[in-house]
């Protein structure tokens, strides 16, 4: 009998510690820079899907070429659990092509922008945020799907990101960054490696399936104080001037035609005097989430 016990625990504790394969989606993401290693590094295999794969993977990781947005293509290969790290809205017909992942344990990311951008004035902010809630529900409608979908605020890192970053490059060009007005707006910016970290969490935490977690950054500061900070980091004497509202939304309508700042908008210029803030208590609760604030190093912003 004891012998038997023992065979039993040595084959429970075996496929506890086996290594398990986790396929990624948009693999290349900013996220995905910080998730990959990290899962590598706690002896996950992971498939690492892109249109666009790597080379240098580290070892743990493997790149395959796909086109998760081509409802003609292949289903993702099979694994022990998902991380969508692509836009969410492709993930419901993914699931739909590829019914296997539906009972696999699966983590993706949406964003706050679905709660600060569904009554934006600009109609392209307000289809996105419609984007992200019609996947969020269609996710969480189906039936027997084990998700948890995070919604993370301002991510930077690495210098990947078009926030924190392009606020770095402007300052490094210019040496100083224009406010409108006080630039009182409240801010969370979070890392990018904070969210790779959560998704451990996540994973090793299957009360956490079925729900919807937001993941802030560290701390709370304004959005002139976030930009103090980033002069800091590159060392240079904080230089900000004010300027009005109705000049900067002018300049970034005619630099929105530029195709590489199509992401522009003038209605960016009110936000910068509006508060961004949530709530991430739930998640430092049922996962013990945690992220550092904002003091970035040189390589997060890319410089």
């Amino acid at each position: 009998m004891v012998a038997f016990c023992a065979v039993v625990a040595r084959v429970v504790a075996e496929a506890f510690t086996a290594v398990k394969t986790i396929v990624v989606t948009g693999a290349t993401s900013l996220i995905g820079h910080f998730l990959l290693p990290r899962l590598a590094g706690a002896d996950y295999r992971v498939v690492a899907l892109s249109r666009r794969p790597q080379a240098g993977a580290p070892a743990g990781v493997e790149w395959r070429r796909m086109d998760i947005a081509d409802p003609s293509g292949a289903e993702p290969p099979p694994g022990d659990a998902l991380i969508h790290l692509a836009p969410l809205w492709l993930l419901p017909d993914l699931l739909a092509r590829s019914p296997a992942f539906g009972s696999r344990r699966i983590i993706a990311f949406s964003s706050t922008s679905r709660i600060s951008k569904e009554d934006s004035p600009n109609p392209r902010e307000r289809a996105l945020a419609q984007r992200l809630a019609t996947a969020e529900e269609r996710l969480l409608a189906l039936p027997g799907t084990r998700v948890t979908i995070f919604r993370p605020t301002l991510i930077y890192g690495a210098g990947l990101d078009q926030n924190i970053s392009l606020i770095a490059r402007n300052i490094r060009r210019f040496h100083l960054f224009p406010l409108i007005g006080s630039g009182s707006g409240q801010r969370q910016p979070v890392h990018a490696d904070d969210l790779a970290r959560a998704c451990l969490l996540a994973l090793a935490r299957p009360e956490t399936e079925g729900r919807i977690y937001t993941l802030t950054g560290g701390e709370t500061l304004s959005y002139r104080q976030m930009v103090i900070r980033v002069f800091k980091t590159l060392e240079l004497t904080p230089r900000l001037v004010s300027t009005p509202e109705a000049a900067v939304r002018a300049l970034l309508s005619i630099l929105s035609w530029w195709p590489r700042l199509r992401h522009l908008t003038p209605d960016m210029a009110s936000r910068m005097n509006h508060d961004l803030v949530f709530d991430s208590l739930p998640a430092e609760r049922d996962l013990g989430y945690t992220a550092r604030p904002f003091f970035p190093q040189r390589e997060d912003l890319g410089v």
